[in-house]
């Protein structure tokens, strides 16, 4: 298994359902979009299983293979290929269909039956807006003076044995759904409608929804977990849920992903199976007509449909749709650092190759790149000179006005830190400072982290929370706030701000013993931090270590080196009230255990040697065996760090590889730069993970471990539960 999450549609065909859960994915498709390959090279690649293939499958289908063919070349049963192409022939008619607008007078991008039948089908307004050469809203405005719409279906948790009290919805148009408006032809309000007979039109479908006359929240999910969108966000979700509960609100809950809690039919009030997108949030709305829409619970899905939404008059409850673009947007946000006087590393944006390399020499390198639309640092490198930065260009992005590529200078061997923070746009709490044990430039979601922070001086916390709270305030933050910051020289460097619920809020909420992502549910409908009891910092007496966790042994050929880009699927913790105690526990639950005797591997880059040397002397000193390539052994040797030499692969055998197979290597302290240092060494972290070595590739994880080994080696392990942690001390 690969996959690290999943999508699900309900609806009432096949080919509805399907184009439902397409758009469900999170992968900015809407349907069968072409893809650029010919019959040739599709027969070839659908062959072989893989995500893509059912867009190979329907691009086959374009290019006019047949049914016959396709299930030789994939097994898949005719009927399902049947549908695809029913849908792929739809797609052709409505390319060829001629635009209708004698009845109406205006120049209407489809016909009237053409878009019923295509609803039908499971079409989006986006997909017939790219069919048709016209952009989504066009198409939405013709559903709406026509009266089409969506009605919704019940899914009967009771199978009609009794009344059901926890029923669930989805969106169909099996019959085209007209309103009750278009059938009173001769009224004012809708005297532009199409004067087609009335003969088309059909009885009106039942609408299961019956919504109430409650006061209701809808509170947007987070769609299908995915590397840097996961189970966080749908724990902030589910607490929405409880707290506005609590507030006597109908709650009623939008996803699509069916592993969540919050997809549990008796979760939410309601809940409607959906792909949460702007046409399909816009059908529930119109439905339910809340009060206000919650968007900041569900990480970077619905937070990007809050300007959409406003913009059709929806209420956004919390932090304003413009309060998140000024966070968001990179020239707006400097406006903000510099009103503040708050530092930030010099950056900028460029639109092309020949600007990114000017832009980099200027900034100097190192220089951290990324392309401005992704998630989870997807395509985010540190690059070290010109010709890295030329190769990145040409290799990971295409820079455009639309997509420019963001630059950064690189903070080397700064501490990153992360904070969350909650305000009612009065007040602000910073309900916890993480400490990165990793070294800024690794994502935060891939990095262990700390709280509170094990090495940080008070008067750098304090001005961390100074500056928390400025920006909030400034921000008119009203909800949950997330910080990133990098210290480096005993100076505090903002590196990204983030209105809305972090990654990292169950993880704080646990560690301070305050359910945060409630609190702020409760915010946003109006409540104070005064009124909910909150009101200063939480002090704890012990320490959280959050420690990620990865899918490498899935991935044959993946480098475990860490880096801007997020490959973490998961995390633990650890508990404890020492700091090697708690990173120990952590490191043993994330199947990463610290050995208490052996052989300590070393290979360090250059610029770490001076730091590698106390650490090789505390290993010595705790009874662990030294091993290190030729010049890291020389660097120790020199200094009296007895360290025996050992071959790299490429300097022939026995080599170190060797010694990890042959398992007479315990630990691996691993750290480069530059691509062929990555490339070299590439072999000892691909051995040390097929044959469970434990392994850091960062200088602060190795302190770290050392800390987690010591206190190993000198204390007994203790165990409280979490409620214990957090009792109140009389």
């Amino acid at each position: 298994m690969k996959s690290v999450g999943e999508a699900m549609s309900i609806a009432r065909t096949f080919k509805e359902s399907l184009q439902k859960v397409i758009r469900s994915l999170e992968i900015d498709s809407c349907g069968f979009e072409p893809v650029e390959a010919g019959i040739t090279e599709i027969r070839d690649r659908i062959k072989v299983p893989s995500w893509d293939r059912i867009w190979y499958m329907a691009h086959a289908l374009r290019l006019g293979e047949s049914i016959e063919e396709l299930h030789a070349l994939t097994k898949i049963d005719p009927w399902f290929l049947y549908n695809m192409k029913q849908i792929i022939d739809m797609e052709a008619d409505i390319r060829d269909a001629a635009i209708e607008s004698k009845h109406t007078g205006r120049q209407e991008p489809i016909t009237i039956d053409m878009l019923t039948a295509a609803k039908e089908y499971g079409f989006s307004d986006k997909r017939l807006a790219q069919l048709r050469d016209t952009d989504e809203k066009t198409i939405r405005d013709m559903r709406k003076r026509i009266g089409l719409r969506a009605v919704y279906k019940m899914v009967d948790t009771c199978a009609a044995e009794f009344k059901a009290y926890t029923p669930y919805l989805y969106s169909t148009y099996e019959k085209p759904f007209y309103s009750v408006e278009v059938q009173k032809r001769g009224s004012a309000e809708v005297k532009d409608l199409p004067a087609y007979p009335l003969t088309r039109l059909p009885a009106l479908v039942e609408c299961e929804a019956n919504p109430t006359d409650r006061q209701k929240v809808i509170i947007l999910g987070s769609g299908p977990n995915r590397i840097g969108q996961g189970i966080e966000f749908d724990y902030c979700c589910v607490h929405a849920v409880f707290a506005l509960r609590e507030l006597g609100y109908e709650t009623i809950m939008v996803n699509c992903n069916p592993e969540t809690v919050s997809t549990d039919y008796d979760t939410a009030d309601r809940l409607y199976f959906e792909p949460l997108t702007l046409e399909d949030t816009l059908n529930i709305i119109h439905t339910e007509k809340p009060v206000g829409v919650i968007v900041q619970f569900g990480g970077q899905t619905p937070l990007k449909l809050a300007v959409p939404l406003e913009r059709e008059g929806v209420r956004i409850l919390g932090t304003s749709p413009d309060s998140i673009d000024r966070a968001e947007d990179r020239k707006r946000f400097k406006e903000i650092l510099h009103k503040l006087n708050l530092l930030q590393a010099e950056s900028d944006t460029a639109m092309s190759v020949d600007e990114a390399v000017d832009i980099a020499r200027k900034i100097g390198y190192p220089v951290m790149v990324r392309p401005s639309y992704v998630l989870g640092g997807r395509a985010m490198e540190i690059v070290y000179d010109e010709k890295s930065l030329m190769d990145y260009m040409k290799r990971a992005v295409t820079a455009s006005p639309e997509h420019p590529v963001l630059i950064d200078d690189y903070l080397e061997d700064a501490i990153e830190v992360d904070v969350d923070a909650i305000s009612d746009g009065s007040n602000v709490i910073v309900g916890g400072i993480m400490e990165h044990i990793e070294e800024a430039g690794i994502h935060s979601g891939d990095s262990a982290c700390s709280l509170p922070p094990y090495s940080l001086s008070p008067e750098i916390v304090e001005k961390i929370k100074v500056q928390t709270k400025a920006l909030a305030k400034e921000l008119n933050v009203i909800g949950l706030m997330n910080i990133q910051f990098a210290v480096k020289d005993n100076e505090v460097y903002i590196l990204e701000v983030n209105p809305r619920a972090s990654r990292t809020i169950p993880y704080v909420s646990k560690s301070i013993g305050v359910p945060l992502a409630k609190m702020a549910a409760k915010v946003m409908v109006g409540k104070t931090l005064t009124e909910l009891g909150l009101t200063s910092e939480k002090e704890i007496t012990h320490f959280t270590v959050k420690e990620a966790v990865f899918p490498f042994d899935r991935f044959i050929g993946v480098d475990t080196l860490l880096g801007p880009e997020m490959k973490s699927t998961g995390e633990v913790m650890g508990i404890d009230e020492d700091f090697g105690m708690a990173y120990a526990k952590s490191q043993a639950a994330a199947k990463n255990a610290m050995p208490l005797k052996g052989t300590v591997f070393i290979s360090v880059k250059d610029g770490d040697k001076p730091a590698i040397t106390s650490l090789a002397s505390k290993l010595v000193s705790l009874g662990f065996k030294i091993i290190a390539t030729r010049g890291t052994a020389f660097y120790l040797n020199q200094l009296g760090i007895k360290a025996d030499t050992v071959n790299k692969v490429t300097e022939g055998r026995p080599h170190c590889v060797d010694l990890i197979k042959n398992k007479e290597i315990d630990f691996i302290i691993n750290t480069v730069t530059g691509a062929k240092a990555k490339k070299d060494s590439f072999s000892i972290r691909e051995s040390a993970l097929q044959y469970n070595v434990t392994y850091t590739t960062t200088i602060s994880g190795a302190r770290a471990a050392i800390k987690a080994i010591e206190v190993l080696l000198t204390k007994r392990l203790n165990i409280k539960s979490l409620q214990e942690h957090h009792k109140v001390r009389g």
